[in-house]
């Protein structure tokens, strides 16, 4: 993908939750860019908004950091749901799992098979 010469507002954003799991996690950009088979420099482009980025670099991403796609487009300070997801990505399976089920519960949900 080209790079811009002006950052583009929502490639900001994103790029600023790749940086923010990044340094969550104490990975270098060199770090990142190996767990997600990426360049350093496309990532530094990606991180700055510079880069338009495809759905393979957000799967790549994901890989990198281990992690469902969804988190690289999850903004907590902007939405109560994506606030809900990003407390969930810091639980273990098991709590998850716990949460799952009894909201189900809750909303009177069959379990999905």
């Amino acid at each position: 993908m080209p790079r811009r010469s002006v950052p583009d507002p929502f490639a900001m954003q994103v790029g600023a939750r790749i940086r923010e799991l990044r340094l969550e996690r104490n990975m270098s950009l060199a770090a990142l860019a190996d767990a997600s088979a990426l360049s350093k420099g496309h990532l530094s482009s990606v991180e700055h908004g510079l880069a338009a980025i495809t759905i393979q670099t957000i799967e790549r991403l994901a890989t990198g950091f281990d992690v469902p796609p969804l988190y690289i487009l999850t903004f907590p300070a902007e939405d109560e749901r994506a606030h809900v997801a990003e407390l969930l990505r810091q639980l273990s399976n098991a709590d998850v799992k716990k949460i799952r089920r009894q909201l189900q519960v809750d909303l009177g949900i069959k379990k999905a098979r």
